[in-house]
């Protein structure tokens, strides 16, 4: 483990340790709502405050961009700090395990680090650009499924923002006849790090943040996998629109997808 993830996975392990101690505890959770079906909790602003604080500490001249704060630092910044304190907030409060703290350091725009923890596992995901990819110090891979119909499609729902909906239903409903299934658990870093570690095929959603993506994403590419837009280009950690997948596979969910557009 490099220095930067090192420092990265300290704080994070000391956010997720206080995740844990929340949940043996919901109900003393308290919940606000930032739009429709899009919740954040005390649990989320102390994780971001936790991280904050360490990443400052460590590296002060580096600005971060966090989902409940905004941005820290100077704006013209060299490295740049992309932070999910808790992806899967509505999972969290639920009880149920899916969710993750996602922390992606880029440079001069350029994704070079990369971690995602998932307390209630203990599972550690990171990633180096140039370096690969690994899941509690192993290394993982994409898998090598290249038949459609023998995959497995993790997605989200565009439940925050609908009016992608009756779009995504009809995406989702040719992907189920044309897979062997699909799955929503509702971490986007999670998932994403499902199909690097080859759990997964191939992964699509719209409208995410980038602090949804960000992490998850350098894992994908360090195992071999491609992530793209809905059209195959680049762009996607700006429009929030993702496909990914092993080579063949994102070929095939990209000519799915491009029967709705």
């Amino acid at each position: 483990m490099n220095p930067i993830l090192n420092t990265a996975f300290k704080a994070a392990r000391k956010a997720g340790q206080m995740m844990i101690r929340a949940g043996g505890n919901l109900d003393a959770v308290k919940v606000d709502s930032k739009a429709f079906n899009d919740f954040v909790s005390s649990v989320d602003r102390e994780s971001e405050m936790i991280l904050v604080e360490a990443l400052k500490e460590a590296y002060p001249h580096h600005k971060i961009t966090c989902e409940e704060s905004g941005s820290h630092g100077k704006a013209q910044a060299e490295y740049e700090w992309i932070i999910d304190p808790l992806d899967g907030t509505t999972n969290f409060l639920h009880g149920h395990p899916q969710y993750a703290i996602s922390m992606a350091l880029l440079h001069k725009g350029v994704l070079q680090e990369a971690l995602v923890y998932a307390p209630e596992r203990n599972d550690l995901y990171m990633a180096s650009r140039g370096k690969g990819a690994l899941l509690n110090d192993r290394r993982i891979r994409v898998s090598n499924r290249i038949e459609l119909n023998r995959c497995l499609i993790g997605t989200g729902f565009p439940v925050v923002d609908q009016s992608m909906m009756d779009k995504y239903l009809a995406i989702l409903k040719d992907f189920l006849a044309k897979t062997a299934g699909a799955r929503r658990e509702g971490a986007a870093a999670l998932d994403l790090c499902a199909l690097a570690a080859g759990r997964l095929d191939g992964f699509f959603e719209f409208n995410l943040k980038p602090w949804d993506i960000a992490a998850g994403a350098l894992i994908v590419q360090e195992a071999g996998g491609i992530v793209t837009d809905m059209q195959g280009n680049e762009g996607w950690l700006e429009s929030g629109n993702v496909v990914a997948g092993n080579p063949k596979v994102l070929a095939q969910m990209l000519q799915v997808i491009a029967a709705h557009q």
